[in-house]
């Protein structure tokens, strides 16, 4: 008689589907209901995204690590400012890792001074408007508009995918004859818990106009 799996056997594999189904179906929540910075795309050019972005505000701070940079932003929002006042969380997060060989860069911006983060602040709000940080370890800045080269990818955003990724940008640069200003940044548009496979991820520097 052919063997049929245990009733153990059965609940386990059904468990782990409705875990699976209810990551996925969170990660899909999370997207619909996180305020995006808008944007406008100019043109593609061999996968990278040629972007004009208005006038934003940011919350920045730099930190020994990633984890600690996460940590101070995400109180900031989270009441922890003057006005005990709670902001929606906005996408993408910037960082600026570490920078490699050729040009520049996150997985993260690893400078001399650590690593630089910034959270983009819903759009009502202006640099002098926003609540005032608690600490002086987080600023709250203007960020003029601007036109960003942007190549995303999606996964984990781990150090070989940001090398990769940032050297196709540069070589798709260069081959177009645009020059990049300053170090490229991560953003990130995901929570830490979003499923690989749904993350998105962007490696940016901004263009000479």
């Amino acid at each position: 008689m052919p063997r049929t799996a245990s009733t153990p056997a059965k609940l386990a594999v059904g468990t782990l589907a409705a875990l699976g189904i209810a990551w996925v179906g969170w990660g899909v929540y999370i997207k619909r209901t996180t305020e995006r910075v808008p944007y406008t795309t100019a043109l593609t050019l061999n996968g990278v995204e040629i972007r004009r972005y208005p006038d934003t505000v940011v919350a920045r701070t730099t930190a020994d690590d990633g984890e600690e940079a996460f940590r101070r932003l995400f109180e900031y929002i989270d009441g922890g400012n003057q006005s005990q006042e709670d902001i929606p969380m906005t996408a993408p997060v910037t960082t600026e890792p570490d920078k490699i060989a050729m040009t520049a860069p996150v997985a993260t911006e690893q400078s001399a001074d650590g690593v630089r983060m910034a959270f983009f602040l819903p759009g009502e709000y202006t640099a002098e408007g926003a609540p005032k940080p608690e600490t002086d370890e987080v600023t709250i800045e203007h960020v003029g508009a601007r036109t960003l080269a942007v190549r995303p990818f999606s996964w984990y955003a781990t150090s070989g995918r940001v090398e990769r990724n940032q050297r196709r940008l540069f070589d798709t640069l260069a081959a177009h004859d645009l020059t990049p200003m300053g170090d490229p940044s991560l953003l990130r548009y995901d929570a830490p818990w979003t499923p690989p496979f749904m993350r998105r991820n962007e490696i940016a520097v901004e263009l000479a106009e």
